[in-house]
């Protein structure tokens, strides 16, 4: 069985999504860690951004693997540095390029294949993954959003404004939501979940519902 969480940015996608797999004894498939490595790799290469090429290329090229809660890029452990805020502003190059997409999309559907498996992005219950069984739009509030992120960055010891990383998510909102390849949008039988006000585990226990309904 497949279960699709999609959102935006600092909805608890991936927490909630790796908190989910491990309750119901599924796999994890974290995409959004799969084009940050990307991005990761085109900035150690220092290809050049204008030119989409080089950096599909790159993706053909890189060995990415999710390794429980590490991701290994050419079998280096980039976990935490894939997080920093310049990875997540040059992201938008790899998760815009519509040949690391085909590429990526290939790895998330071998990776899926015969397996029950949790996947959270932007686009895994409209492109990648459109008969799934169970498929869920998370949100919250861009206050929300921009609160979790900020702590995030905290937690890296990185430093920002609220402001700042609300300002930055608004464009990747926009950027996200209207990009020709793989948008941000929820799929027409996604059932939408804002998690303002609610903690992981009320958020698990909402979604561990669902998916028993739907198996």
């Amino acid at each position: 069985m497949i279960v699709t969480i999609d959102g935006p940015a600092g909805a608890g996608k991936s927490t909630v999504a790796r908190a989910l797999a491990k309750r119901l004894g599924f796999r994890f498939l974290d995409t959004g860690a799969m084009y940050r490595a990307v991005t990761l790799a085109g900035m150690r290469r220092k290809v050049d951004w204008e030119r989409p090429d080089e950096l599909a290329e790159l993706a053909r090229q890189a060995k990415i693997d999710l390794v429980g809660d590490r991701v290994l890029l050419d079998g280096e452990d980039v976990t935490e540095a894939i997080r920093s805020q310049e990875v997540t502003l040059r992201s938008c190059h790899a998760a815009g390029n519509p040949r690391v997409r085909e590429r990526l999309v290939e790895l998330q559907r071998a990776v899926a294949g015969g397996t029950n498996i949790v996947t959270e992005g932007r686009d895994q219950g409209t492109v990648v993954f459109p008969d799934a069984r169970c498929k869920v739009f998370l949100t919250a509030s861009p206050k929300e959003r921009a609160a979790r992120r900020l702590g995030d960055l905290e937690a890296q010891g990185e430093a920002a404004t609220l402001a700042e990383v609300l300002d930055a998510q608004q464009r990747r909102d926009r950027r996200d939501s209207s990009r020709s390849v793989g948008p941000l949008a929820k799929a027409p039988d996604a059932v939408e979940l804002c998690t303002d006000g609610m903690t992981v585990d009320q958020v698990v226990d909402r979604l561990v519902s669902l998916v028993r309904k739907r198996q």
